[in-house]
């Protein structure tokens, strides 16, 4: 029975292929017997890339008549080449999938349902980290594998903070409420420095005249915010939508984000966060490196670009909110395209990116945490063993109701561009919180009438 349901699955994608001009890019081989097929694969994160040239090279050893092609652009490129390459019929054979850009490809019909490869070769789902698996999947249809997890810390400069005089254990018991900042906002105040080296606690403070600033938040973040308000709001007792998979009645009204982002705004007119428009032309990560922010958030992706820094860099817990200490996890996945011309070849990578063999590999470049839950403490191992302490990371997974999931609805790219806008708004200043993200809703929701 299995085996005929993936019999109907490839028919299905033989006839998609059929109907998309110049689809698959392969090496436009046939892949019979003697030929070797050339799958290409796409990712965006340059440090990821040689973790995975690395599982390439040892897939490619275990089925010499199968090749895998590496392409990496940035991440804002890497979308917009995926999606012309999609509407092209010339799309790569797999890509790395992240949540909420998935379900426009599900409703294109442009990404291959892999649940009768999963049946029929027995994959067990239940190897990666609680949840995981879930979230590419849509009624009966599986759209990707668990390949790593990330969740949100804050990250500090070391000497930023010994120079406020404040005890590196303050950070790791920060609060947080949105109606004075909490002890989050005492130590972003104490870390803001004005060009006459007074704090943002001192009367004569600057707010004008700032070369330091204590926090640099992220407000280009989509309708998720998964770099910073989104885990505040949620602390703050914010619910995105009714359902969090396929949900469609979202809540960006609510007045928990209101209040949440009207504190992000506030952090601006008191001078302890840049204007938008001043942040907006650096990454956060470029001013932290050049000594210009002493507080900001971060995923796990990014450890890297800490470590790896000049500078001495410490990692911290996210501060407890009014409903505890929340951060968004979320997890990559990779697809395979519906118009491939190689399927059952790009079913034998994306199910070996998703094994205990490729996932150990990566754990061992200590880049990202994978999604199997051995490769995964592998990595934090990986990450002690070279002196760096990245356990604020995989404590706050393992913490009690301490993570949330990251919304995965249709409409995707639509309403990330309107809570943008709204966002945008509110940190320029252009208008309030609440009445800014009332209309931002009507709109959202207006997509699912």
């Amino acid at each position: 029975m299995v085996k005929n349901i993936r019999a109907i699955g490839l028919a299905s994608a033989a006839a998609l292929t059929l109907s998309v001009a110049a689809c698959g890019t392969g090496d436009g081989s046939s892949g019979g017997p003697g030929e070797q097929v050339t799958l290409q694969y796409w990712l965006w994160d340059d440090l990821q890339q040689p973790a995975y040239q690395a599982c390439a090279d040892a897939f490619t050893e275990e089925n010499p008549d199968i090749a895998i092609e590496i392409s990496q652009t940035a991440w804002n490129e890497y979308w917009q080449n995926l999606t012309t390459q999609l509407a092209s019929g010339s799309a790569p054979d797999v890509w790395t999938n992240q949540a909420s850009y998935y379900p426009q490809f599900v409703t294109n019909n442009q990404i291959l349902d892999i649940q009768p490869f999963v049946d029929e070769d027995g994959v067990d789902t239940t190897q990666y980290v609680a949840g995981l698996a879930d979230i590419y999947v849509k009624d009966d249809a599986r759209y990707g594998l668990p390949k790593d997890w990330d969740t949100i810390a804050l990250v500090y400069n070391n000497e930023m903070l010994e120079d406020a005089g404040i005890d590196p254990a303050t950070m790791q018991d920060l609060t947080w409420k949105p109606t004075d900042g909490g002890t989050f906002e005492e130590v972003i105040a104490q870390l803001t420095i004005d060009s006459s080296g007074r704090n943002g606690l001192d009367p004569d403070f600057d707010k004008d005249d700032v070369e330091v600033h204590g926090f640099l938040p992220e407000w280009a973040d989509g309708s998720q915010g998964q770099n910073g308000w989104g885990n505040l709001a949620v602390s703050n007792g914010f619910r995105y939508l009714d359902e969090t998979m396929w949900g469609s009645e979202f809540h960006f009204d609510d007045p928990a984000l209101a209040e949440t982002l009207a504190w992000y705004r506030s952090l601006i007119e008191k001078g302890y966060a840049p204007s938008l428009d001043v942040q907006s032309t650096m990454s956060r990560d470029t001013v932290m490196a050049d000594s210009g922010g002493a507080v900001t958030t971060l995923g796990s992706w990014a450890i890297n670009s800490y470590t790896s820094s000049e500078l001495e860099f410490t990692f911290a817990p996210l501060p407890v909110g009014p409903e505890g200490r929340k951060s968004a996890i979320n997890g990559l996945s990779d697809a395979i395209y519906a118009g491939t011309e190689h399927p059952e070849a790009a079913w034998e990578w994306v199910k070996f990116l998703a094994s205990p063999e490729c996932q150990n590999i990566v754990a061992d470049e200590g880049v990202v945490f994978p999604a199997i839950q051995e490769s995964s403490e592998r990595a934090l191992a990986a990450r002690e063993a070279s002196g760096v302490d990245v356990s604020v990371f995989t404590d706050t997974a393992a913490e009690p109701d301490g993570t949330f999931f990251l919304p995965v609805t249709e409409h995707g790219n639509e309403i990330s561009q309107i809570v943008q806008d709204a966002m945008q708004s509110i940190a320029l200043g252009q208008g309030e919180a609440a009445p800014t993200l009332e209309t931002a809703n009507e709109s959202v929701n207006a997509l699912f009438d």
